[in-house]
């Protein structure tokens, strides 16, 4: 296995590899121990970046997965300084599901609250990316952005990043962080985007790129769907779940991926790999998030930063899934 690389972070000096580690399966599906290996593996392959978030865990478990994170820090080493690390605000932290007031969404009041309970979970004492895991629809920008500017001078947290905001968001929330004068904006974006769902290249990666933010893109296999599942199944492997059992279910899908897998097995790409490496081709993406549950999943992920997609490949990939174009020429002629 050669060297990781690394890119900056947008617009920022942050040094950022170009995979990011994911956690969401860190309690859910994988145990505390597993998670620490895995984290272990991560770090000593130069995956710099670890994405979580306050929500992760689920259900009465919300907050386990920053939990984990923080007793892996725990253990010394130089971990918590070796790793850049990103986690999220927004969701609602009741275990049964009904947030007392305030006790969610992005007001100033939530913002400090979450911020306080995620540094305590994660055992440091500053979080290097927040971010904002959706838009908050009743809260202005200034009323945000005033809320950050009170946690960077506090030392709490280094930059801000949005998640699944929409191109307009992106454009409101730096304009407005420019108006303001002395604070940097959003820095990064994490959205869904993949070969199977492409529509952020129509708005949200141009927004991103014009802003000078890194596109992190979350599901880089698009819920396993791109990641040879067919094949996986007619071999007895686990079986689709979730969203790739759903997307299969129609069968205009199934036949798009039959080709999708076809074209890599006569280029002799294994399709998981193929999936990732063809983001790291993208214009404005910074690295994608892998979410491994297992070892395993981690070492093929580390195998597509080396791996070259030939301009034969990327063309028929292209032709299996195309792009929706850019905007407004996609939608306007």
């Amino acid at each position: 296995m050669s060297a990781m690389k690394y890119t900056q972070l947008g617009r920022t000096g942050l040094k950022v590899s170009r995979l990011v580690l994911g956690t969401m399966n860190f309690g859910p599906q994988t145990d505390e121990t597993d998670s620490h290996a895995i984290m272990d593996a991560a770090l000593g392959a130069g995956i710099n970046v670890f994405d979580t978030a306050n929500v992760y865990g689920w259900g009465e478990n919300k907050g386990r997965t920053e939990e984990i994170i923080g007793s892996w820090f725990a253990k010394g080493g130089g971990r918590r300084d070796k790793v850049v690390l990103a986690t999220k605000v927004y969701g609602n932290m009741a275990a049964d599901g009904e947030a007392w007031p305030n006790h969610d969404k992005l007001s100033a009041l939530n913002i400090r609250r979450a911020v306080d309970a995620s540094l305590k979970r994660l055992g440091t004492d500053h979080i290097d990316l927040y971010q904002f895991h959706h838009v908050d629809r009743s809260t202005g920008f200034e009323e945000i952005w005033q809320a950050v500017d009170v946690l960077v001078q506090q030392g709490k947290i280094l930059y801000a990043g949005s998640s699944n905001f929409p191109g307009y968001k992106i454009a409101q929330a730096n304009e407005t962080a420019a108006r303001r004068g002395g604070t940097i904006g959003l820095v990064s974006e994490q959205c869904l985007y993949n070969l199977a769902e492409r529509r952020a290249e129509m708005e949200v990666i141009p927004a991103a790129q014009e802003y000078g933010l890194g596109v992190i893109p979350w599901s880089p296999l698009h819920g396993g769907l791109l990641g040879g599942v067919i094949k996986k199944q007619a071999e007895g492997g686990r079986r689709a779940s979730g969203r790739a059992a759903d997307s299969l279910a129609d069968t205009r899908t199934r036949a798009q991926i039959q080709a999708y897998e076809d074209l890599l097995e006569k280029h002799g790409t294994e399709p998981g790999e193929a999936a990732l490496a063809w983001l790291l081709t993208r214009p404005g993406v910074t690295g994608p998030i892998v979410g491994p549950r297992t070892a395993e999943q981690l070492e093929s992920a580390l195998r597509a930063v080396d791996l070259e997609l030939s301009e034969e490949l990327l063309t028929g990939l292209d032709e299996v899934f195309p792009g929706p174009g850019p905007s407004p020429e996609a939608f306007a002629w």
